[in-house]
């Protein structure tokens, strides 16, 4: 089965008389272009969005017909969480993990980041809550900003701490 592009999302099949067809993904491989997997009943899939990256997110119809209803679900993984007290501490965190160019999410009011050993032991010593939990990373936290200053215009982080302070 190849699929080329989402189908909606299952609320939008509510009207099937289906029993979905789980596609596992781990949260690294919901923005890949080409992916090969097999769904929950053993179908073998092939991914292939060759336009633009699929951004696939838990309940996405990856194919619909009158026999079979496949849908994405993301895999929970070892994650760091971090529940931030305060918009300093949050800004404080959302730069020293952007700095370590690492995927964030945002839910719940906690900061998620895939496990890593070092950043963990860091935050730690940093003197943040920092919890260690199977989670699904399901909202990835976005940036529209260029991260780097030019010239004397002053860093995002400087910006983001001037924001805080007022």
């Amino acid at each position: 089965m190849i699929i080329r592009e989402k189908a909606g999302r299952i609320e939008d099949y509510e009207d099937f008389c289906l029993e979905p067809d789980w596609l596992d993904l781990e949260w690294f491989e919901t923005r890949k272009r080409i992916l090969h997997k097999k769904t929950s009943q053993g179908v073998a899939v092939a991914m292939k969005f060759l336009a633009e990256s699929p951004e696939i997110t838990e309940g996405d119809v990856l194919y619909a017909d009158a026999e079979r209803l496949v849908v994405a679900r993301i895999l929970p993984c070892d994650c760091i969480v971090v529940k931030p007290g305060s918009l300093f501490e949050t800004a404080s965190l959302c730069y020293e993990i952007g700095n370590k160019h690492l995927p964030l999410f945002f839910e719940d009011d906690a900061l998620l980041v895939p496990f890593e050993a070092p950043l963990y032991r860091l935050l730690v010593a940093q003197g943040y809550a920092v919890l260690r939990e199977e989670r699904k990373l399901l909202q990835p936290l976005k940036t529209t900003v260029s991260p780097h200053a030019s010239g004397n215009s002053g860093s995002l982080f400087s910006k983001i701490m001037q924001l805080t302070n007022s």
